[in-house]
């Protein structure tokens, strides 16, 4: 009776054992394809579920098109340089789809014209050659390679929006007026008075001694080595269309020989044509009519005669000219 029990016994313990086995089975069967069946059904059929890319030591990886803060100082994970790089093939994509779109649109637009595309020329071109045993033929470069490439680049000119000085405004003081009566600060005739004949278009002022009076010349003369004077002289009537920047112009001398001239030590000077001295005496009596029709005729042309100076005690700031 012993034995029956104990077979018993132990075939009560095999039952049991199967069945917690069984339940462990379904339990684990129902924990991990419940999920799947409930993502099947929301995405539809054949959709595939995408996981969260991670790096071997389990982080989330970063996205190839994100950039991220490395802390609260507001510094960026990646350069702009770097990001553009990872950025580069998208953009490119979609350029290049950009750019199919567009020549589409054209060939519709373009269908009843025929476009002849440019035909590329060859490398090579067969060139005939002379005798029996030299094949009748060669392959020659159509574009051939240079023989010496430069050392250095051609510099690049850049554009400049700038104007030119020609085309600078001409700005003139109000006090140098044509007639007014100035005084010379710098130069071979400084401290003389003369007289501003015109403005020319290159922003010098024509001044005239006259010549007979003071020995100050027909020339031209920039605005800031002279002093504008309260004195006026009436030139309405002179005619000075032909005196011009170009009149002034000097004329150069042809180069001497070194070894014939050596001991030539002299050196020529530029003779006044007879143009620019019948010039001279046409301004100088206009202006000495003026002189003369001025209210103080034989006190202006002592003024013109005599030279500025200044004497101790006298302060230029505090002259009234």
């Amino acid at each position: 009776m012993s034995t029956p029990s104990a077979k018993t016994a132990s075939a009560g313990s095999k039952t049991k054992t199967s069945t917690t086995t069984t339940t462990v089975v379904k339990t684990t069967t129902t924990t991990t394809k419940a999920p799947q069946q409930k993502l099947a059904t929301t995405l539809g059929a054949g959709a595939k579920v995408k996981k969260a890319k991670t790096t071997p030591s389990g982080k989330k990886a970063i996205n190839a098109h994100s950039n991220r803060e490395l802390g609260s100082n507001g510094l960026m994970r990646f350069s702009r340089g770097r990001m553009f790089r990872r950025r580069a093939l998208y953009r490119i994509d979609k350029w290049k789809g950009a750019q199919a779109k567009l020549q589409g649109d054209k060939t519709k637009k373009t269908a009843g014209s025929i476009q002849k595309k440019k035909q590329r020329r060859s490398t090579l071109t067969k060139k005939p050659v002379g005798g029996d045993r030299n094949g009748k033929q060669r392959l020659v470069q159509t574009k051939r390679t240079p023989r010496y490439y430069p050392t250095e680049e051609r510099q690049k000119k850049f554009s400049v929006k700038r104007k030119r000085f020609g085309d600078h405004p001409r700005r003139f003081r109000s006090t140098l007026t044509p007639g007014s009566v100035v005084i010379l600060v710098a130069g071979k005739h400084a401290g003389k008075r003369a007289v501003v004949v015109k403005h020319l278009s290159s922003g010098l002022l024509l001044i005239t001694g006259p010549h007979k009076v003071n020995g100050v010349p027909l020339r031209r003369i920039n605005q800031i080595y002279v002093i504008g004077t309260s004195t006026k002289l009436d030139l309405s009537s002179v005619k000075t269309d032909d005196l011009d920047d170009k009149f002034f112009k000097r004329v150069r001398l042809a180069k001497k020989n070194a070894e014939k001239d050596i001991f030539d030590s002299k050196k020529e000077k530029t003779q006044l044509s007879d143009k620019r001295r019948q010039a001279q005496r046409d301004i100088d009596t206009a202006v000495l009519a003026a002189v003369k029709a001025h209210s103080d005729s034989r006190l202006l042309r002592r003024y013109l005669k005599s030279r500025f100076q200044l004497w101790n005690g006298v302060l230029p700031h505090k002259l009234k000219f």
